[in-house]
């Protein structure tokens, strides 16, 4: 879509229109007087002027009192090691984790977007290489990038080039993992049930869970929200086994992850959702709930009975699910659970790929080499252990290599929102994969390394890897935003539906998905597969 000028000078009417405006404002300039960035315990010198470099944040409404997104101990503590000796002031502009890829949108098109951005998001990285708003940084790599070269690697580098140019710079997505799903133990206990541990199963326990309203007043058997992490574990089981060309050609990639919207055995998966709703065994409300607030809320407040998370984020993490769950009822116990199997009998679900968000310097920022630099210094590894576990002794203690963070206030307050502060790494990388996964359970307060562990296994068994082809698809930058709103609105009618109207109200929805740009979308992919093929 072309927007003209007098639209921009409206003030960009609707995010949409933000969002492919801003690269007719975006200027280009990556030189300027530049403050350097050394190690982590000094730089190359300073600048005359103090320079204000301004890096973006994810608010996720979680600081702990007294601290904010933009002003806590990390912040703090990266400013003096940092900015003080590069005579740099690292300004953090905050946004919305929930709004994201709109606030985004809106702050390109001003023109006054932060230095640093991200999004996990890799079609809007390419819309904004079309419209000409990103820097090439492969000359800001090459100059002040050696750490990251040495951390990132080639394979992980390479995820960030688009049209053969490196205008991002992926994260290191240190487990590949997405999803795992927790029962209350205390539940089937009661009951007399065991754990569920196939599709079929988790229907009969969830009506059990009704039937005998085992939570009491306000039972949830199913907590459900409309976020991936809720819907995607229940429909992939359902997912038949195909080619890798009906795979490539049907997939499609809407926001961060494949969605398997054509794929024989997505409506199977919908309309169990559809099952479970009109029995009354999932939140009546799931509808509104897109950011999880009100899932996790029913689950702290004892109300549900089996509800599915990103891996490992029930245990210890701001909310403090299940900490939270067994403060409030007493005798409440939470079993990590793979209980969705497909026709083979795999607990099939999606994974990520080794490439986490996506970090960019708009073309219109003027500090490019301070921005590399200070992503530079961030990759070394004593900066990513002491952004991740804070100062050893005072934070942690280290047993057998591994760094086990204390179990009390002052280090979840440090490090509320690490994962947020440590841009260049999805995870704090100890060099092998066992031990990796060691560490992210002894990560968690000691009551809960145990299942912490397993959830993470169980967030990687039989897990699909996405699809990735050498070109982003045109159509799936074009159209990406508005099918993922379809898809969600796909899945939000069709769950509600009656039983008997479910057919009609499924194939209006899909048959509005594929005009609104998925038939275009397996169109172009179709074509792709076949040139990728030659």
């Amino acid at each position: 879509m072309t927007l003209k000028k007098k639209t921009l000078k409206r003030g960009a009417a609707s995010v949409l229109a933000a969002a492919t405006a801003f690269g007719l404002l975006a200027g280009c300039s990556t030189k300027g007087e530049q403050a350097g960035a050394g190690a982590a315990s000094g730089g190359d010198g300073a600048s005359k002027a103090q320079l204000t470099l301004k890096v973006e944040v994810f608010d996720r409404g979680n600081s702990p009192a007294g601290m904010t997104v933009t002003k806590n101990l990390v912040t703090k503590w990266v400013q003096e090691t940092f900015g003080n000796p590069n005579n740099i002031k690292l300004e953090y502009i905050p946004v919305p984790r929930a709004q994201e890829v709109d606030k985004l949108n809106v702050l390109m098109a001003s023109g006054d977007a932060p230095d640093i951005v991200f999004t996990y998001d890799p079609n809007l990285v390419y819309k904004y290489v079309q419209q000409g708003g990103l820097m090439d940084l492969g000359k800001l790599i090459d100059a002040w990038g050696a750490n990251l070269k040495s951390y990132l690697g080639k394979d992980t580098l390479d995820y960030g080039k688009f049209d053969g140019v490196q205008y991002a710079i992926p994260a290191k997505r240190v487990y590949l993992g997405k999803y795992s799903s927790m029962i209350r133990q205390d539940w089937l206990d009661k009951l007399g049930l065991p754990v569920p541990r196939t599709t079929q199963e988790v229907y009969n326990t969830l009506k059990a869970f009704k039937e005998k309203n085992a939570g009491g007043s306000g039972t949830i058997p199913l907590g459900l929200s409309l976020a991936p992490a809720s819907i995607e574990p229940i429909i992939w089981p359902f997912i038949k086994k195909t080619s890798d060309e009906e795979r490539y050609t049907l997939m499609q990639l809407l926001g961060s992850g494949d969605r398997p919207t054509l794929m024989p055995g997505h409506k199977e998966g919908v309309q169990f959702l559809n099952k479970l709703y009109n029995e009354g065994l999932i939140s009546p409300d799931f509808a509104l709930d897109k950011d999880k607030k009100k899932l996790q809320q029913d689950v702290m407040t004892g109300k549900v009975g089996m509800y599915a998370e990103d891996a490992g984020q029930s245990y210890g993490t701001a909310p403090d699910i299940i900490g939270v769950l067994q403060k409030n009822i007493q005798g409440a116990k939470v079993t990590p659970i793979d209980p969705y199997t497909n026709e083979e009998g795999k607990h099939s679900k999606p994974a990520y790929q080794p490439a986490g968000m996506y970090i960019m310097i708009p073309k219109t920022s003027k500090n490019g080499e301070a921005a590399m630099k200070y992503l530079n210094w961030m990759a070394q590894k004593d900066v990513l252990n002491r952004l991740t576990n804070g100062e050893e002794g005072k934070n942690y203690t280290l047993q057998d290599g591994i760094p086990i963070l204390k179990d009390e206030d002052a280090t979840k307050n440090l490090l509320y929102n690490a994962g947020d502060m440590r841009l260049v790494s999805n995870g704090l990388d100890l060099g092998d994969k066992d031990k990796n996964l060691k560490a992210m359970a002894l990560a968690v307060p000691e009551a809960f390394r145990k299942d912490a562990a397993a959830a993470y296994q169980n967030g990687l068994a039989d897990g699909i890897p996405p699809l990735r082809f050498e070109k982003p698809i045109q159509s799936e930058v074009k159209y990406g935003k508005v099918l993922q709103d379809k898809y969600d609105e796909l899945i939000v009618k069709s769950t509600m539906a009656k039983p008997a109207d479910f057919d009609k109200v499924y194939d209006a929805a899909l048959k509005d998905y594929l005009s609104s740009g998925g038939e275009e979308i397996k169109k172009e992919r179709t074509k792709a597969y076949k040139a990728m093929k030659k």
